[in-house]
């Protein structure tokens, strides 16, 4: 009897090649789509970097000739606010020292003494973000400090003023506050003692002190005005006010970082301001500021109260970015003083 034995190899169907061909084809579209969008995503975030990362020198072109003893409280549309004349002084020289970096950078300053010479405290002043030292809103503060009988040092950070350009940008912070603390080993090398050296910065100047202040224990006071907090968030609301969409931003952030080369948010007030260990934090901020949102201040304040530094932000009605000084002059030196007194004192004892 004759059998036959079924083949057990399925006949394939025709249709199966075609359908592994649209597959693929359809793996390949959607992956130059997902290419294409990454693509556009990273040059549109390359563009905003570009934008507002780039620093311009000389303040910009704004206050050009401007200094402590001719300063004006004018802010950049040219508008006077007040007569300066009484904060005005001439007793300033030109310094120069390193970064604390470990790269050969110089950071230049003018350096005013208290009455006591290096009996008295000091006060480090430090611009924001395409300012420089020349700008009226670290020239005044310096002048009602300098007028109550302490030392001041106004420097210009790395990629502004007359600093060292390293790469014409800036890094929110995380590679300026090198610059800051070189201008406080200066002073220590020139015989200041660590309790009588105090901070103050305005915008990126005072995140920028209060990641020193984290970063360098033996700071003893600091005063931020109109600081960020999370770098990210901070970061994502200024670029909106710069007209960008906020969703660049993270594309504007990798970009950044792969660039420049700036770890760019590694480290942020939020951060540091948990190392106060009970060291003296002033916070002040204006509630119609548009490029660092009031609600870092109080931010802030309830890290470093948690820290053990209390804190109670002064936010001055009606103030717009840094514009504190101009709402309330009177009562900013006052405060201004009254800290740095307390913290530092004006006798150097």
């Amino acid at each position: 009897m004759n059998s036959s034995t079924p083949s057990t190899t399925p006949n394939a169907s025709p249709e199966a090649p075609q359908r592994r061909s649209r597959r693929w084809l359809a793996a390949v579209f959607g992956l130059v789509v997902v290419l294409v969008v990454a693509g556009g995503y990273l040059a549109i975030g390359a563009v905003a970097y570009g934008d507002l990362a780039t620093l311009k020198p000389d303040c910009g072109g704004r206050y050009l000739g401007q200094d402590p003893s001719n300063m004006e409280a004018r802010t950049g549309d040219g508008t006077l606010r007040f007569d300066a004349t009484d904060l005005r002084f001439t007793d300033f020289t030109d310094v120069a020292f390193p970064s604390r970096d470990t790269r050969p950078l110089t950071i230049r300053g003018w350096y005013a003494p208290g009455p006591g010479g290096i009996g008295d405290p000091v006060v480090i002043v430090v611009h924001g973000k395409g300012s420089c030292r020349r700008d009226p809103v670290v020239l005044l503060p310096a002048g009602m400090l300098h007028r109550a009988g302490f030392g001041v040092l106004l420097i210009d950070m790395r990629d502004h003023g007359s600093s060292d350009y390293e790469d014409g940008r800036w890094a929110g912070g995380v590679e300026e506050y090198l610059d800051v603390l070189g201008a406080w080993d200066w002073l220590v090398g020139q015989g200041f003692r660590e309790q009588d050296i105090g901070l103050f910065g305005t915008s990126l100047g005072a995140a920028t002190v209060t990641i020193a202040m984290g970063e360098e224990p033996r700071v003893a006071a600091t005063w931020a005005d109109s600081s960020y907090s999370d770098f990210e968030r901070a970061s994502t609301e200024y670029t909106e006010s710069e007209g960008w969409p906020g969703w660049v931003t993270g594309a504007g952030l990798f970009v950044g970082r792969i660039v420049s080369g700036d770890d760019l948010g590694r480290v942020g007030p939020d951060d540091e301001l948990e190392r106060l260990a009970g060291r003296p934090y002033a916070i002040t901020h204006g509630d119609e500021d548009e490029t660092v949102l009031v609600h870092h201040a109080f931010d802030n304040a309830a890290i470093a109260t948690a820290a053990g530094t209390p804190v109670e932000p002064w936010i001055v009605a009606g103030a717009a970015h840094v514009k504190a000084i101009y709402m309330e002059p009177e009562a900013y030196e006052a405060r201004l003083v009254a800290f740095f007194d307390a913290a530092l004192g004006t006798s150097g004892g």
